[in-house]
């Protein structure tokens, strides 16, 4: 009798493959490319109502976790998950050891940036060796002033970034940029860029060192990859 995919000899080593993506603005355009890896998540998945957080592959070898972006590469980096999707910036703001990102998958590309008020506004905090900012990335940001030889306050936000400014919470922000068009139409400015993201896969050091099918996952997608770079 043929070995079905649920029960293969390295899922009865291992467990099930758990693999993660991020929810919002990657998901749409990592599904096209997770089916080109093998990896398609069954119906359910996909609909709307459902407020399910972990789903089958339609072949059941593996399971999708859907879960925040900044969770993602905790999923990974901890063993929770074997491999995922997540942004550049996702990576670099947790800079875990246990992750390792092999593949640029060239989608969800956009850029970190600081941006600031048009007009000048008054602030209670703020002057030019120490900032108070906004941003759900206080480490990438309290690098990047460092490295100026600035000190930033940070001020943790998951949302609503561009309104600090105006209410006198902080006197810049750091968030994800692409149109700009956000940042427009609440005053905003983008003065700095602090780097270019886009998403990548990752995957759990230990796990591609020691599970055969992360290996292998990692070369689908990188041959995926490399057949739409060109």
């Amino acid at each position: 009798m043929t070995q079905s995919a649920t029960n293969s000899p390295a899922e009865s080593r291992f467990g099930p493959l758990i693999f993660a993506v991020p929810k919002g603005r990657i998901l749409d355009e990592a599904l096209p490319v997770m089916a080109d890896a093998g990896l398609v998540p069954e119906s359910a998945f996909h609909d709307k109502m459902d407020r399910s957080l972990s789903f089958a592959t339609e072949d059941g070898a593996a399971r999708i976790l859907r879960v925040r972006a900044f969770d993602v590469a905790t999923f990974v980096a901890f063993g929770a998950a074997q491999a995922g999707i997540v942004g550049s910036d996702v990576i670099e703001e947790f800079d875990y050891s246990e992750l390792y990102a092999p593949v640029d998958l060239g989608i969800g590309k956009c850029r970190l940036s600081v941006a600031e008020p048009q007009q000048p506004v008054e602030y209670k905090y703020g002057n030019a060796s120490h900032l108070r900012v906004a941003t759900k990335y206080p480490g990438l940001t309290s690098r990047h002033f460092e490295a100026q030889g600035i000190q930033a306050e940070c001020i943790k936000l998951n949302g609503a970034m561009e309104l600090a400014p105006s209410c006198g919470l902080a006197g810049r922000i750091v968030d994800l940029v692409s149109t700009g068009g956000t940042l427009k139409s609440n005053g905003l400015v983008e003065t700095e860029v602090i780097m270019q993201v886009s998403a990548r896969l990752i995957v759990n050091r230990a796990a591609w060192k020691t599970d055969p099918r992360v290996a292998a996952l990692v070369e689908r997608f990188r041959a995926g990859s490399e057949k739409t770079a060109a």
